[in-house]
């Protein structure tokens, strides 16, 4: 189990994911306090002890505390958990650094790049929260499998090793095991950027292409991943390992993906808009794959397949022709 000393910890953000780390995070003997921006979400979370819009079935633990104020939220943490979509990273953290009246450590489990500015999620912690210890939790993880106690393991990577660990232990049981990094960068490139080839790979897999086509993009997919990432001063290690090989893995092959199951939609003719009305909940993948867009052209980048996805989703080419412009590529040497 975690470090038996009962802690006092934010989680903001009440969606499927962040209501799966404040889960765990409570039954592993903490007091959360987990706070949404919607009242009558967080009215309902008080009133049903369980949050029945995304993780239906699983009691809350006694030490979760949904949360509508902020500052209460925040008073007291050791530790702020954020788990709010990439476009909102910024307006948090913006709101909650007036109202810190300690010196918790800040950690997020955010996937993403700043929308508009391709900036890493550490970039705008570090601006909005000047001088703070920061870390980031990413890997190939579903939030239902989470809260319901299924195996599995991610990575924390942060500014210190002490932060680093000390996120670990609050997080860790005998069914969810938390390893520690120093790359930044490179976790938070692979969280990110996975999300656009999950798209490419509901696409695939939509349009009947099969199992040969989707373990090919994920493997040429690592490698347009590892491209921008050690483009960007990740380690090449960090790709090979949970935060990427591993949440690309998950995140293109299984259904419970949002992104994946983009692509499955896009693939049967529906448009972006009724794809994302039918999924119901953000889907990191269309925001990034603009971000990563913008990079790669910005950094000369090659990264086709995360080309075609974004030309699919803003350039209204067609899905299939998406799939053929990549097997009708040049013939080239397989490394990076």
């Amino acid at each position: 189990m975690g470090d038996s000393t009962n802690k006092s910890i934010a989680v903001l953000g009440a969606g499927s994911w962040g209501t799966a780390l404040a889960i765990l995070l409570s039954s592993n003997g903490n007091t959360v306090r987990l706070w949404g921006h919607l009242r009558e979400d967080i009215e309902a979370l008080i009133s049903d002890r369980e949050n029945k819009q995304f993780l239906p079935g699983v009691a809350f633990p006694d030490t979760l505390l949904p949360e509508i104020d902020l500052q209460r939220t925040l008073d007291q943490a050791s530790e702020i958990l954020i788990a709010v979509p990439s476009h909102a990273f910024q307006s948090v953290t913006a709101a909650i650094s007036p109202l810190l009246q300690s010196d918790p450590g800040i950690a997020w489990a955010t996937k993403g790049f700043e929308p508009g500015t391709q900036r890493l999620l550490t970039d705008v912690a570090a601006e909005q929260l000047p001088g703070r210890d920061l870390a980031v939790i990413s890997g190939p993880t579903f939030a239902g499998e989470v809260a319901r106690g299924l195996p599995t393991a991610i990575t924390v990577a942060a500014t210190s090793q002490q932060h680093a660990k000390r996120m670990a232990d609050l997080l860790h049981t005998p069914w969810f095991r938390a390893y520690t990094s120093q790359d930044l960068v490179g976790v938070q490139v692979g969280g990110a950027s996975k999300n656009v080839l999950a798209i490419a790979a509901g696409i695939a897999d939509g349009l009947g292409f099969g199992a040969n086509t989707r373990a090919a993009l994920i493997t040429r997919g690592l490698t347009e991943i590892m491209r921008l990432g050690l483009n960007l001063g990740g380690k090449q290690e960090t790709f090979m390992g949970l935060a990427g090989l591993g949440d690309l893995v998950l995140t293109c092959t299984d259904n419970q993906s949002r992104n994946r199951r983009m692509g499955l939609a896009l693939a049967e003719g529906l448009s972006l808009d009724l794809a994302r009305e039918r999924i119901g909940q953000e889907v990191e993948g269309v925001h990034a794959a603009q971000e990563v867009h913008a990079l790669a052209q910005r950094l000369d980048v090659e990264m086709p397949i995360s080309e075609q996805v974004y030309q699919v989703l803003y350039e209204g080419l067609d899905p299939k022709t998406a799939v053929h412009n990549l097997l009708e590529r040049r013939q080239k040497a397989e490394g990076l």
